[in-house]
């Protein structure tokens, strides 16, 4: 995607003028197709414009080269919905794609926020958060443009005023191909639904693939299957550390032998870009290829109730279900999907606690804990060629606490480089020598971030004072002396 000028030479007012547009067309696209996650983007990004640039007091320069990189981004989703083969559709795959730029958006929303004058933002400012705020905002907004790239954008800021013209011409004649015939019809050859059939065929079900490597849950998979075969719909939670191989024992359970006869539809859906009851609803949607409509949830119940026996696996709901705000709304389509007789139900979730809507099947099964000894040799020897010295294998797999997202990063730093070598270099980087990635999935400190600063941590502002006390402890707290 060709670079727009620099934004130390373009005017806050300029970009506001480019901004407008594309902006003007994805709302029409949201008021047509009602896809998920635009309007929160929409009315985000309508917001910033309203600040742009008369209140803006500090980092001006970072604050306009963002939002220039939002332009392109909201072009690239604009052309996907306009250029799709059913125009404002997208597959599950990039939808959560767009829900996670929808987060980056609201991130932001916030540093750019935090650049007014203000008590608050200015003791945000001194304990340096803005400017890890901003490295995200700036990571997440290199990984949107990647994502939404257009191979066909035209050059410069002229030919791309023109191109959404283009698009919005487009969508026009879409609209007032709605108003010669019934809309709800209209609608109905625009999107292609499930609804109504008996038959899992025509729904769109991609799972992720089965984990390659395995080991050291095969007690609570038997536990899982078990509950799957002799409960009518159990609705089970698997809770635990972030890291701990909760997505992967949900994976496999998907893949087991005999699910896939039981479960006619199995639907894995990552939540990792919902926020609220709502948005899980339309991923869930989407999966079942269901046209975008105001009242989804209600859509995807009654689809789902017409349907054969269903594995509904929600995974990483904890985005979703930690904020307080949203947590109501987020247990209400739980209990939902709960009463639907023919589903069974999967959650995976960051912490030790249920949602309290649901009836989950007895007895619970506990919070996933660290891998055996055993097991963590088996995963880090599968996952590295040469032959290793024993001893150091050993000390490397103490500095992982046998945490499966660990001893993946480790083991692929080893058969990069070596035991003695890594080791030096824990040495001095500590968890950063595993914090190479982007994401949760590749980058430890990332997923270690998620639990620090989610919502039960930031309403408990002691809670991070004793985990620093504890971390200077060598052999931590008994659980029993929080209680004197």
């Amino acid at each position: 995607m060709p670079p727009f000028p620099a934004t130390t030479e373009t005017s806050g007012f300029h970009l506001v003028g480019r901004l407008q547009p594309v902006l003007a067309l994805l709302q029409e696209i949201n008021v047509t197709f009602a896809p998920p996650f635009l309007e929160a983007i929409c009315n985000t990004v309508r917001s910033l414009i309203d600040r742009l640039p008369q209140d803006i007091k500090k980092n001006k320069d970072e604050c306009l080269h963002l939002m220039s990189h939002v332009h392109e981004v909201l072009y690239g989703i604009a052309a996907l919905h306009m250029q799709s083969e059913t125009p404002g559709t997208l597959s599950p795959q990039i939808l959560e794609h767009v829900g996670n730029f929808m987060r980056t958006m609201h991130k932001i929303h916030t540093f750019i926020e935090a650049q007014q004058q203000g008590t608050f933002f200015k003791q945000l400012r001194r304990q340096g958060r803005l400017n890890n705020l901003l490295k995200d905002c700036q990571t997440e907004l290199n990984q949107a443009l990647d994502i939404f790239k257009i191979q066909t954008l035209p050059p410069g800021i002229t030919n791309l005023n023109a191109k959404v013209e283009q698009m919005h011409t487009q969508l026009m004649e879409i609209i007032a191909g709605f108003s010669e015939q019934n809309t709800a019809e209209a609608l109905s050859m625009v999107y292609p639904s499930s609804i109504g059939s008996q038959s899992s065929s025509t729904s769109f079900s991609l799972l992720p693939a089965k984990p390659k490597i395995f080991k050291g849950r095969q007690e609570e998979l038997a536990k899982i299957i078990q509950m799957c075969f002799e409960e009518c719909a159990p609705r089970i939670a698997l809770l635990g550390a972030g890291g701990i191989g909760k997505t992967s024992l949900a994976r496999a359970v998907s893949h087991h032998e005999g699910i896939p006869t039981k479960y006619p539809l199995r639907l894995f859906i990552g939540c990792e870009s919902a926020t609220t009851g709502t948005e899980i609803a339309a991923l869930i949607a989407s999966h079942l290829c269901l046209k975008p409509s105001p009242s989804v949830t209600s859509t995807v119940i009654k689809n789902l109730t017409r349907k054969s026996d269903i594995l509904l696996v929600l995974d990483n709901l904890e985005t979703a279900w930690e904020p307080l705000k949203f947590r109501s709304g987020v247990e209400d389509f739980l209990a939902l999907l709960a009463n639907v007789d023919n589903v069974s139900l999967i959650i995976t979730l960051r912490g030790t606690e249920r949602p309290s809507s649901v009836g989950w099947t007895r007895p619970f099964l506990p919070p996933l804990g660290p891998l055996s000894d055993e097991a963590a040799k088996e995963i880090f020897a599968e996952l590295t060629d040469d032959i290793h010295d024993t001893q150091e294998v050993s000390q490397l797999l103490n500095l992982t606490d046998n945490l499966p997202l660990a001893i993946d990063l480790i083991a692929h730093l080893v058969d990069d480089d070596s035991c003695s070598s890594v080791l030096s270099r824990w040495e001095t980087e500590k968890t950063a020598a595993l914090s190479k990635g982007y994401d949760k999935k590749s980058n430890l400190d990332a997923s270690i971030g998620i639990s620090l600063n989610s919502p039960r941590m930031a309403s408990n502002p002691g809670a991070k004072d004793l985990l620093r006390l504890l971390s200077v402890l060598p052999d931590g707290l008994q659980t029993l002396n929080f209680c004197k």
